[in-house]
Order: C-alpha cells, then sequence, then structure tokens
C-alpha cells in the first residue's frame, strides 16, 4: 500500500515508518522537524519527505494524493509543552484532523489511522482496568482535543462513510524516545549518576507499552473495516517509583530518587492510577502487547547505552 504518516519523524511515527518500509510499503512523511528527525537513515532514504505543518491544507492535500491509508499522528507531546502551549496543540489536533478528513475525502483515501490517547480517561475507573467503554474524563486541553477528533472522525464514518481508527496509547516507551518522557529522562539520570526525578510520591501507577509492541498493533489494526476507538496497552500497571528503582538496577548506577511536587500546570495530568485493558484489541487482531516493562527497559539499555 502506498501509506501517509503525519508526524512520521517523530518516536512513534518514526518505529511505525521504519515497519512499514520493511514492509515493502511505499510510505511518505509529513513532519515539520520541531523535535528532530528521529527515522534512521537507511529507512529516510527509502521514503518521500515533506517537511510541513499539518495545519497547512494544500500540504497535506497533496501529499495525501494516490495513498490508501492515512496514518494521522502528529501532535505536539511532553506535559510540560502542552502545558505551556495549549493554543498551539489545540490548533494542531483539531486543524490537523480536520485536514487529514479533508484531503482523504477529496483524493478518496481508504482510512485514517488517528492516534488518540489513555489521557482521555482522565480519572475514570481509577481502580479499574479501562475499557472503551469507559465513560471518558477528558481535563486538559489535549485530552479533549483528541476525545473531539474521535468524535469528529466517527461522525465522518457515519455521514461519509470513510472508515477511520482511533488508538489510545498507554504510555508508550522505547526506542527513539526524547527525555519529554518519563523512561528516557529516568535512563539519562541514572548514566549520568544523577538523581532520577520523581513527582509526587511515586506511587502512582501508569500502565506501559513497549514500542514494538505498539508497532505491531498498530499495522494489524490497519487491517480492520468500519470505525473503531481501540486500547494499545500492555495491561500491567507500575508504580513510577519502581519504574525508578528498576533502571537504577539494570544501570548498576548508584543514583538515589528524588521526590519533588508536580508543578500546579501538571495538576490535570496527574492521576493516581491508570491501566488499560486490550481486550478489543484481541478481539479485532488476535493480538496483545506481550513485552513486559524489565524486559523492555533492558532492551532499552542495550540498545541506547550497553553497546
Amino acid at each position: 500500500m502506498h501509506i501517509l504518516i503525519t508526524g512520521g519523524a517523530g518516536f512513534i511515527g518514526s518505529n511505525l515508518t521504519k515497519r512499514l518500509v520493511d514492509e515493502g510499503h511505499t510510505v511518505t512523511v509529513i513532519d515539520n522537524l520541531l523535535r528532530g528527525n528521529k527515522i534512521d537513515s537507511s529507512t529516510f532514504e527509502k521514503i518521500k519527505f515533506i517537511k510541513g505543518d499539518v495545519r497547512d491544507f494544500d500540504t497535506v492535500l497533496n501529499a495525501s494524493k494516490g495513498c490508501d491509508i492515512v496514518v494521522h499522528f502528529a501532535a505536539i507531546l511532553g506535559v510540560d509543552i502542552v502545558a505551556d502551549n495549549p493554543v498551539d496543540t489545540m490548533d494542531t489536533e483539531v486543524i490537523g484532523t480536520r485536514n487529514v478528513i479533508l484531503a482523504s475525502q477529496i483524493n478518496n483515501i481508504k482510512k485514517i489511522m488517528y492516534a488518540s490517547t489513555s489521557g482521555i480517561y482522565g480519572h475514570s475507573a481509577i481502580g479499574n482496568a479501562l475499557t472503551e467503554e469507559v465513560l471518558v474524563d477528558p481535563r486538559t486541553s489535549y485530552a479533549m482535543a483528541k476525545r473531539y477528533n474521535e468524535i469528529y472522525l466517527a461522525s465522518h464514518h457515519e455521514e461519509k462513510g470513510i472508515d477511520a481508527i482511533a488508538v489510545r496509547f498507554f504510555n508508550v516507551y522505547g526506542h527513539n524516545q526524547d527525555n519529554r518522557m518519563v523512561v528516557p529522562r529516568f535512563f539519562e539520570q541514572a548514566t549520568k549518576g544523577e538523581a532520577l526525578t520523581v513527582f509526587g510520591t511515586g506511587k502512582q501507577t501508569r500502565d506501559f507499552t513497549y514500542i514494538d509492541d505498539t508497532v505491531e498493533a498498530c499495522v494489524r489494526l490497519l487491517n480492520t473495516k468500519g470505525f473503531h476507538i481501540v486500547n494499545i496497552a500492555n495491561e500491567h500497571e507500575w508504580c513510577i517509583d519502581d519504574v525508578a528503582k528498576e533502571i537504577v538496577e539494570i544501570t548498576g548506577s548508584s543514583s538515589e530518587t528524588s521526590f519533588i511536587d508536580a508543578p500546579k500546570k501538571r495538576y490535570d495530568y496527574e492521576v493516581e492510577r491508570r491501566v488499560g485493558s486490550s481486550d478489543k484489541l484481541f478481539e479485532l487482531t488476535g493480538y496483545r502487547p506481550n513485552t513486559s516493562l524489565s524486559e523492555g527497559l533492558k532492551k532499552i539499555y542495550k540498545i541506547n547505552y550497553n553497546k
């Protein structure tokens, strides 16, 4: 197939780009390179790359000509960056997604895959594994924009017939991720012998999903028909404090853990528990993410720090 990936030079996008190229697909990538280009050089030589912004309709329209699928992963990421730039965050989400949908209709594209987030759940079902049927509770500009786009895609499927799938990512980690996110930040601090900074008590939990599992799920979901919202989750929760300890052990670091108060701007992003269910993913594809956090962290250390 010919697949357009917006945000394809980012963390998840670059890993998916490599996988699709390796499988023989034709891939076009749009990315503004705000956070650099994470696509490896051998893969980059095999794609068509367009430096541009998804908020520019002509860029999206021209890039999507002749494509079968649009994978729309372009977004502004990172709690601190999003909290400091709510307007840009929402503009990128809302205008970018509108452009993707309109361009897909004009160019007769069969399907859109959209990167949503587990942040949509907010404080919902705090003690249970989150399913797609749970009443969502978006509290941030980022989560609200993601939920809006889910509804927008569902509406276009119902009215215009375009197939679409919104994937709700649960704390993806792995190769090519930068230190805006907790796992690479901990690795960077541990390998430098610095204190690992943990917001709050460290007892808050998250469901960490390894990048290879995430990409595998996305590739399988490209074959689905209709409209779906699907969690991509590992289905296990880890305390942030335990993640820090695990990374210290893997790296052989002497670093201590430093507990600090979360800045006020992070309040709406902080929840005590979050773990997802991948039952629907399994029903649609026969696949569940299966890389344990310990295994995934060891892979990251081997790839990035213990060459």
